[in-house]
């Protein structure tokens, strides 16, 4: 039985594509006696004819994610993108550097292990970028012999 033009009409009423008309098999008769689209219009309301919707992409696994990505997790370096400023900011990176630096050169002066004088030569230097962190700091009044005598 070719039901092919009925196919073609319920598809243009029901508004789906051909593929997504499902004719009853019970009423494969019935639509193959109906010639006018008033015909199939009666069929689609009796539900000989219906429409089959095409399922969508799942949630499912994208919710996973998104509860794995609010605890913090999926964030390594093979998930990144873009520069290493990106994730943590020059500026951020800078006070991270600095803050320690210039405690550390207040504590040497408030226990008058180094000289204010050392100590406003040490602070100008920490603040030009001249140490890379604490222990490089450390190392250089030690290597250059800035405490008190």
């Amino acid at each position: 039985m070719n039901l092919r033009a009925q196919r073609r009409i319920a598809a243009e009423i029901l508004k789906v594509g051909k593929n997504c008309v499902k004719i009853n098999p019970d009423r494969e008769d019935d639509v193959s006696m109906a010639i006018t689209r008033s015909d199939i219009r009666t069929l689609v309301h009796e539900k000989g004819i219906t429409a089959r919707y095409e399922q969508g992409v799942s949630r499912a696994r994208a919710r996973v994610l998104h509860e794995k990505k609010k605890r913090g997790k999926r964030q390594g370096p093979g998930s990144r993108k873009g520069k290493k400023t990106t994730y943590n900011p020059r500026k951020r990176a800078w006070i991270q550097r600095i803050r320690p630096q210039r405690k550390y050169l207040r504590r040497l002066r408030a226990r008058r292990i180094i000289t204010i004088t050392n100590y406003r030569k040490l602070y100008r230097w920490a603040s030009s970028g001249m140490f890379r962190n604490v222990a490089h700091l450390e190392f250089f009044i030690k290597d250059k012999k800035l405490t008190r005598r």
